[in-house]
Formats: C-alpha cells, sequence, structure tokens
C-alpha cells in the first residue's frame, strides 16, 4: 500500500475551441499543463498523472519530470478520461481514492487541493467538491457560474451535502450563493460506478455532470473555500495568468 490511497489525475486533451491548443500554451515559460501538474505536485495529495489524449500533451509533462497516461481521445468527458488512466496506471487497485484537477487551473493554490478530500473522510461521501460563497450580483445571475445547493452541517460550518447544482440563481432570498468549483474528490468505487451511468434527464437539462450522481442517489460533500481558483477559458484569461506567474 503506497503512503497515500489517493491519486492525483489531470485530464488534459488538446481539442479546445475558445483557446486552441491551450495544454501547451506557454505561462512563465512553460506549458500551462506543466504548470497545472506543478500545483498538483505542490499540494503532497499522493501522486499524480496527467491523463492525456494526445501524446503530445504526455510528451511536454514527462520533458518537465512528470507521469503522463494515454487515453482513448474519442472519450466523452475528463471523468471518463480519469477513469480509463487509472485503471491504466493502477490495475492492482491500490489507490482507494481520486481527485480529478482540470488541466486549466494553472494559478492554483496548491492547499485547496486537500480540501476536497475532507466530504470523502468527515461526511463519509461518494464525491467531494468545493464551492465559494458570494454576493456578488453578476456571479448570481450568470449562467457560466454553476451555483451548488448546499445543506450545510451545523456542526462544521465548512462542510455541507449537495442537494443540487444549478445554472440559474439559486437559492432564492437573501445570503450568499455558493459559486461552484469544479475540482472533484471521487472514492474508487464512486468514479467507476458514476462513469457506468448513462447521462441523467436533469444532466442533459443543466448540462452539469454532477447532476447525474445526484440522480442515481450518490451523495455529494462540498467544501467551502474562501476564494474561486480560475480557469483559462480565454485570451484574456491567458493573460492573467501569465502576469500572476510571471510576477
Amino acid at each position: 500500500m503506497p503512503p497515500s490511497p489517493t491519486a492525483v489525475l489531470i485530464p488534459s486533451r488538446l481539442a479546445a475551441t475558445r483557446l486552441p491548443r491551450k495544454p501547451l500554451l506557454e505561462l512563465a515559460g512553460v506549458p500551462m499543463i506543466v504548470q497545472v501538474w506543478r500545483r498538483a505536485v505542490e499540494a503532497r495529495v499522493g501522486p499524480v498523472w496527467v491523463a492525456c489524449a494526445e501524446p503530445e500533451i504526455a510528451a511536454v509533462v514527462r520533458s518537465a519530470g512528470g507521469e503522463a497516461v494515454l487515453t482513448d481521445p474519442l472519450l466523452p468527458s475528463g471523468t471518463d478520461r480519469i477513469n480509463a488512466a487509472l485503471a491504466t496506471v493502477d490495475p492492482e487497485r491500490r489507490f482507494t481514492r481520486v481527485v480529478n484537477l482540470q488541466g486549466d487551473m494553472p494559478t492554483l493554490d496548491p492547499r485547496v487541493l486537500a480540501l476536497v478530500l475532507e466530504p470523502l473522510e468527515q461526511l463519509d461521501c461518494a464525491i467531494g467538491t468545493l464551492a465559494n460563497p458570494t454576493e456578488d450580483p453578476h456571479e448570481r445571475d450568470d449562467p457560466n457560474v454553476v451555483k451548488a445547493v448546499v445543506s450545510v452541517d451545523p456542526a462544521r460550518p465548512a462542510l455541507g451535502r449537495a442537494l443540487y447544482f444549478t445554472r440559474a440563481s439559486a437559492p432564492s432570498g437573501p445570503g450568499p450563493v455558493l459559486h461552484h468549483i469544479g475540482i472533484y474528490a471521487f472514492t474508487r468505487a464512486s468514479l467507476e460506478r458514476f462513469c457506468a451511468l448513462p447521462p441523467s434527464p436533469l444532466e442533459r437539462r443543466e448540462r452539469l455532470e454532477q447532476l447525474r450522481a445526484l440522480e442515481a442517489g450518490m451523495s455529494i460533500g462540498v467544501r467551502l473555500v474562501d476564494a474561486v481558483p480560475f480557469g483559462v477559458d480565454t485570451a484574456a484569461d491567458l493573460e492573467r495568468a501569465r502576469r500572476i506567474l510571471e510576477a
């Protein structure tokens, strides 16, 4: 058994539409995917692999000293990609938990990564994720900001169980909404179960993959955090990340 039962996997592919070849774009002199890999290693959660759709990504990760595994480029989602990669690198099933870190968060605070495991450890949930409370009216109304509707644990106010996820403003009434952050922790069994499920009706309607788990009765725990790590989706995001990393 390894020192940690947790593996970190970063799904990565070149087929981004808004920012072509995004994983290979340079930030502070190295490709973005290498910057994300470095943040994951710095978190010291467990061994890190990049789950690649293309050999080009694997090559830059390996040249930086990282580990990469090639997966079928036609897999439908990043979650399917990390599940396939985990089966390849760990057929002995040594790892009982896996963190799914998006490959476009190069400025992530590494300390945040460990927090996504708390819902598994403290609430015994099948899946863990993160959210940030906000009263920003733009974020409340922006359909690109996914909101988590969470029943918070009174004894542990930074933790709660997800009741729903939506692109609408929810819940109604005074108070913050919870800006969902797309970093996940799975138990090995829950990851495999999730990937075996067909897309669900609410998932299709909201275009939110995590609703598949809720509709199937799987529990999702949420750890509240103080800030939202931004993902690089546009040229403006790329320049912002460059300024941060080159400062």
